[in-house]
């Protein structure tokens, strides 16, 4: 199910932690294997710009050319692969999702050939972060490909992230809680919406002047692929729901503990922001799409209550309901669950009571900071 926008709209412009052990590549590793640009200057009309996002669930593309308020998207690719697939079991990539990937990244790769790209940017993130043959990987894609994979580290992960979700928050609330449910890892962000950058304790400090900056931010060893491969997918009880979204608390509670976002979400000082598969499907079945659009979701409010009662919905559906479901299908149907799992946790943990949509993310962020640089 490609889930990528074909025509963009108007889009514009916590503390580090080392790499877990056992990873296979080095900073320095990752530097050497960082595509180097074919052009200079500032973006202009004529160049062709992609970006490649390959994390534990998706293999995604983008290919834009610059427009006045932004870019304009020329192509696009989303396919599931399920590269972080036993990862969390084994620590290794299988090479059952190599060659699903290595398929999947073929057809990035003849797109971006016929569509001339002339500057690009290729990550991968959590599953290649983790799994210990990822060198051989890295080098099995470029060989096969002739793309150039970074890994990015989750603090890179999250400030793309915000880049290319920023004209989705609001200006009137101060702060803002994002987060990313992926298939290896779930990303929460802390954000200063505006004002002045201030340092501090847990602050990360970047940030474009006058615009959003990250306070802080967590990488949450959960994801909808490693829950569903210990958890269940296709038919998951009550009691073992309620254990998913037990152990998600417990491990947001250091994060909360530390910055008592609590007292803020109180006062009415902050927003929410999710952008993930889990929240597009289900904002998708809850208005009832035909199939997806992404003009109906991307920057779509759901309040809690419409939460609850879609999440609901999917858990009464049979298997077979959600593979025959228009915006879950086959490739989602036994994760899905999992994904409901994360989101209610998330939710009880923080009561903003509404949560803005994005279906944009990490890739817009990457071609957003491709124009801007040199």
């Amino acid at each position: 199910m490609d889930r990528s926008p074909r025509k963009a709209g108007p889009i514009r412009a916590g503390a580090e932690r080392a790499p877990r052990a056992g990873g296979p590549c080095s900073p320095r590793q990752r530097a050497a294997q960082r595509p180097r640009s074919r052009t200079t200057g500032t973006a202009s009309a004529n160049r062709v710009y992609a970006a490649l996002d390959l994390g534990s669930n998706n293999c995604r593309l983008l290919v834009a050319r610059p427009a006045p308020d932004g870019f304009r998207i020329i192509d696009a690719f989303s396919r599931i692969v399920r590269l972080g697939e036993g990862v969390a079991a084994t620590g290794r990539l299988s090479d059952a999702a190599i060659g699903r990937t290595i398929r999947a990244l073929k057809v990035c790769a003849a797109k971006m050939r016929r569509d001339g790209v002339t500057r690009s940017r290729a990550v991968a993130t959590e599953a290649c972060r983790k799994a210990r043959n990822c060198g051989a990987f890295l080098d099995q894609v470029r060989r096969e490909t002739g793309i150039a994979l970074e890994i990015i580290t989750s603090r890179e992960e999250a400030h793309l992230g915000l880049h290319g979700c920023m004209p989705l928050l609001s200006a009137h609330v101060p702060q803002a809680l994002m987060f990313d449910i992926g298939g290896g890892s779930t990303e929460v962000s802390w954000i200063e919406v505006g004002g002045e950058a201030k340092g501090g304790a847990g602050s990360d400090g970047a940030q474009a002047a006058g615009g959003p900056r990250l306070r802080a931010w967590e990488s949450l060893p959960i994801g909808v692929v490693g829950f569903t491969e210990r958890y269940g997918g296709r038919e998951v009880s009550r009691s073992v729901y309620d254990t998913m979204i037990g152990e998600v608390r417990q491990a947001l509670a250091p994060f909360e503990a530390r910055h008592r976002l609590d007292r803020q979400v109180a006062d009415g000082r902050i927003q929410m922001l999710g952008t993930s598969g889990t929240v597009t499907t289900l904002t998708g079945v809850h208005k009832d799409l035909p199939r997806y659009d992404r003009g109906q979701v991307d920057g779509a409010h759901l309040d809690f209550d419409t939460l609850d009662a879609v999440i609901a919905r999917i858990a009464a559906m049979s298997y077979a309901e959600r593979v025959a479901h228009p915006c879950i299908g086959p490739e989602r149907a036994d994760l899905v669950i999992s994904g409901c799992a994360i989101l209610e946790a998330i939710c009880r943990t923080w009561p903003v009571g509404r949560l803005r949509v994005a279906d944009r993310g990490l890739r817009e962020g990457i071609l957003l900071n491709l124009m801007a640089g040199p």
